[in-house]
């Protein structure tokens, strides 16, 4: 394990910067949100998450796949070119590491997607554990671990210092290009570390919806929870607005479009929201016709159908954003809360 102390952290971001593109948290319109990393912008440090999730920086939320060209009767295809260059994500939580596990099994799965797992492969996560989470985090009824979060390279930070500890190959790599800035941890470090992880641990143990139970997810046949009658009331206030979808770091839903160029036709694909009502709108109508379809759609898969097929792992990783995001108040834990807990929160 290595330490820097903060003072010193523009002249790591620097000296990372140099070799690869370096993303993190930045301030912007008032917002914080991942970006490129420069001299002149302002890192957001302090923040616990950005608006959105660094989702997209593996899975855009629009890209280009291929452009067709015609001249007179020949169509050449001009496949966009798959990420090459390694980059950095620094500050990533543990809870967005854990939605990139989500995305993983879907686009690592047979058929791999290409351009997902070019950017899987290039991309350097540096992630950072939760110093004091908030009263909206519920990411330990998920067993995620805020105080100790799964990456290349993860990081503490503690008093005046930023603590570094390569964990996977593409880390260590990492790690060697910025070795001169860094300094052994002696004992004393290794002991604050542990001791701000066992902090970080109480504090998110007390959180209200830390306790949150799962087992009637867990328990519950499939058919069972669909047909629930609650599903009549829960959707009401929902606006269909897709907010939550687009905070979201484990959603997955895209569509794939064409445009005309005027020197050629692009395909693209871009995010979508399963809370539409012209989400997968084929010629003979949409499947689900009402909005309460749409919204049981969305939930179960959180719930019900990811874990099915994944071997128990949730599609929600109690981020929170969706809680402080919903204009209606509506979110994933009133559904936990309503279908199968009782208790109040």
């Amino acid at each position: 394990m290595y330490k820097i102390s903060n003072e010193k952290l523009p002249l790591l971001f620097a000296a990372i910067a140099e070799n690869m593109d370096l993303y993190m948290p930045l301030h912007k319109h008032g917002q914080v949100n991942y970006g490129i990393w420069t001299n002149e912008e302002e890192p957001a440090l302090d923040a616990l998450n950005a608006v959105k999730s660094p989702k997209d920086l593996f899975f855009p939320q629009s890209e280009t796949l291929y452009t067709c060209y015609k001249e007179g009767k020949k169509i050449s295809i001009d496949p966009q070119q798959l990420c090459g260059e390694s980059f950095a994500v620094f500050g990533i939580r543990a809870c967005d590491v854990k939605g990139i596990e989500v995305l993983d099994r879907v686009f690592l799965a047979d058929p791999v997607d290409s351009y997902y797992q070019a950017r899987r492969e290039h991309g350097v996560l540096i992630s950072r554990a939760c110093h004091e989470p908030d009263v909206t985090c519920f990411c330990k009824a998920f067993d995620i671990d805020a105080a100790e979060p799964v990456g290349d390279i993860v990081t503490w930070s503690v008093g005046e210092d930023l603590y570094w500890k390569p964990a996977t190959e593409k880390g260590a790599a990492l790690t060697e290009t910025v070795k001169e800035l860094l300094t052994e941890a002696d004992k004393t470090g290794e002991e604050a570390v542990e001791a701000e992880k066992e902090q970080i641990r109480a504090i998110t143990g007390k959180l209200p919806y830390s306790s949150l139970s799962l087992d009637y997810f867990k328990n519950t046949p499939m058919q069972e929870i669909f047909d629930s009658p609650k599903w009549d009331e829960l959707y009401k206030p929902c606006l269909a607005c897709g907010t939550c979808t687009f905070v979201c770091p484990t959603c997955q839903c895209y569509d794939i479009r064409d445009y005309d160029t005027g020197k050629g036709i692009r395909r693209f694909r871009c995010w979508d929201s399963c809370m539409y009502s012209d989400f997968t709108l084929m010629a003979h109508g949409n499947n689900r016709k009402s909005q309460k379809e749409r919204f049981r759609q969305r939930f179960m898969h959180k719930l019900v159908y990811y874990p099915e097929n994944n071997g128990g792992l949730f599609s929600c990783v109690g981020c929170g954003r969706c809680v402080n995001k919903c204009p209606s108040g509506l979110n994933i834990l009133k559904v936990i809360k309503s279908l199968g807990v009782t208790e109040d929160v």
